[in-house]
């Protein structure tokens, strides 16, 4: 388990995810039919050729995904109770196949939980970055995270 803990974080406290992922093709086909999502946008390259983009793009809600994924061994693998909830999602720039994601993850704010003394919540910002340091995905997400046991 290499997850932290409630109290090992801090606000303020930046992580640079040294993990990062080339997006694939198979990748954005296979969310796409995994969430029964038949969008063109990310299915049809012929109907994406008349674009604005030109290409097809990625799922939005598979960067989200990816984004936050990548984050896990750093922060909360082993040691999170759960997601509370996930606001001010944005995506400034499109995600297509072969481009290379990598993340940073910032601490917002923290505090105890109200109902549960073993647990506090901690806000994380989650923001993604393709190779050319062009932000792609931004998240707050809001975790349940375990104590360090007594």
């Amino acid at each position: 388990m290499s997850g932290l803990y409630y109290e090992e974080f801090e606000p303020g406290m930046e992580f640079e995810h040294a993990l990062t992922r080339t997006v694939t093709e198979m990748d954005n086909i296979m969310f796409c039919a995994m969430t029964h999502n038949p969008q063109p946008l990310h299915l049809d390259a012929e109907f994406a050729k008349e674009t604005e983009f030109g290409e097809r793009l990625v799922n939005s809600l598979f960067t989200l995904g990816l984004v936050i994924g990548v984050t896990v061994a750093d922060t909360t693998l082993g040691t999170t109770i759960g997601n509370l909830g996930m606001t001010e999602v944005r995506f400034a720039n499109p995600v297509f196949h072969g481009d290379t994601i990598r993340v940073v993850t910032r601490i917002k704010e923290m505090r105890e939980s109200k109902s549960r003394p073993t647990a506090g919540l901690v806000v994380f910002e989650h923001v993604g970055f393709n190779q050319r340091g062009e932000e792609v995905c931004y998240c707050l997400r809001t975790g349940l995270m375990k104590k360090r046991p007594a």
